[in-house]
């Protein structure tokens, strides 16, 4: 299935696992809906039936032999999955789609962070994805401390079922955060960083003051 020209709009949530792109979407969405939008809120990995078992597989602490190239295909299987499933149908019905991570995380956690390169993800996001970008990403910047002591919170208090990623050493963080920064680089008309080490509630003002213009309403 090739993509065509989508009516709605597609808006990504990135940052280091902690950075608390979760909860600003959440809040988005609520604005969004309050402000009479349509709005579909997905994850990734996950979004689907079949993408919920492959997030079981990428995220569970039991399967620490996993090597990177298995898992950089499982994440743009469930990718493509949501893609089709979910995605394009909900931009052909015009809606807003706000997912919490797309394409450019698989860039920066598996070809910057576990050193699979930039063309070895390029590849299979281009079979995935087939095209599929943002229109714009939100990007939380937090401290990698900060990132991790959160994330380690989060997933003791969920019963820390999904912690394989939180797991990885502090050097494999530092190649993402600076995977991301080079992203932003290069496309800083698709990027809206925000500072994520504030209040949940500053921190959404911002978010909403950034996608306003984007969404066409008004950012007041």
């Amino acid at each position: 299935m090739s993509t065509t020209e989508p009516r709605g709009l597609f808006l990504t949530f990135e940052g280091l696992d902690g950075s608390g792109k979760t909860t600003q979407m959440h809040l988005l969405a609520e604005r969004l809906r309050h402000a009479g939008r349509r709005v579909l809120v997905t994850v990734e990995p996950g979004g689907t039936a079949i993408g919920a078992k492959i997030r079981s597989i990428l995220l569970d602490r039991s399967h620490a032999g996993l090597t990177p190239e298995a898992e950089l295909l499982l994440y743009f299987a469930s990718r493509a999955q949501n893609i089709d499933e979910v995605i394009l149908p909900a931009l052909a019905r015009g809606e807003i789609v706000l997912s919490d991570r797309f394409a450019d995380s698989t860039l920066v956690y598996q070809g910057f962070g576990r050193g699979l390169g930039e063309e070895a993800v390029r590849a299979v996001e281009r079979v995935a994805c087939r095209g599929l970008k943002p229109h714009l990403t939100v990007y939380l910047e937090i401290d990698l401390e900060t990132a991790l002591e959160r994330a380690r919170a989060r997933n003791q208090a969920a019963g820390g079922r999904e912690t394989r990623m939180d797991e990885q050493s502090a050097e494999f963080y530092r190649r993402v955060a600076e995977g991301y920064r080079i992203l932003i680089g290069r496309e800083p008309e698709r990027f809206r960083v925000i500072d994520g080490r504030r209040t949940p509630e500053k921190v959404a003002e911002d978010v909403w003051h950034a996608v306003a213009p984007v969404v066409g309403a008004d950012s007041d």
